[in-house]
């Protein structure tokens, strides 16, 4: 299949910097790179075009870059909590996406899109997931989800407590003799 050339305007993950000209797939081009003004077609005006603004281009993306980084320095670490019913294997009845993690950073006060929120797959069990959140092309930080039935079950999870059916099982394998074993 045919390949289309383009230029980029900014940064893409995986495909190149901000002014190369790159060759994708037709689809790729016409629904996510030219829909969401990641780049233009490689004609020769729009070439020269993208030559005349290229120091106005780098500036905003310099500009946006910085205001993400002062973003990142003001919510590293961040820790959300996301309340979800789970069976007692640990293992959720849905799954966490990236709109439920983007809705809970907006309530940490880290306002995010979901499209933001990289997570390569939903989150369907317990316990605290690192997940990805790009700010900008070149920034991106770790906020730290912390999924659990309850406030107090995160709070335990937190604290590095074992929770659900991982807390009700014997600690050692001598527990679990004593426990199996009938008085005499």
């Amino acid at each position: 299949m045919a390949h289309i050339e383009l230029v980029l305007l900014q940064r893409v993950e995986k495909l190149g910097q901000m002014g190369d000209v790159v060759k994708v797939r037709p689809g790729y081009a016409r629904n996510f790179l030219l829909p969401q003004k990641k780049a233009l077609r490689a004609t020769k005006d729009n070439l020269a075009r993208f030559e005349s603004q290229r120091l106005e281009l780098e500036a905003q993306n310099l500009k946006r870059r910085e205001e993400a980084e002062r973003v990142a320095e003001r919510v590293a670490g961040l820790r959300v909590v996301v309340i979800r019913q789970a069976g007692d294997s640990g293992s959720l009845y849905g799954s966490v996406s990236a709109r439920d993690i983007a809705d809970a950073c907006g309530e940490g006060g880290l306002s995010v899109h979901r499209s933001q929120v990289v997570l390569e797959h939903p989150i369907k069990t317990l316990g605290l997931k690192p997940v990805k959140v790009a700010l900008h092309p070149e920034v991106s930080i770790m906020v730290t989800v912390n999924v659990a039935r309850s406030p107090e079950e995160a709070e335990k999870q937190l604290r590095g407590e074992a929770v659900g059916a991982a807390a009700e099982e014997p600690e050692t394998v001598e527990e679990a003799g004593e426990a199996a074993e009938p008085e005499a």
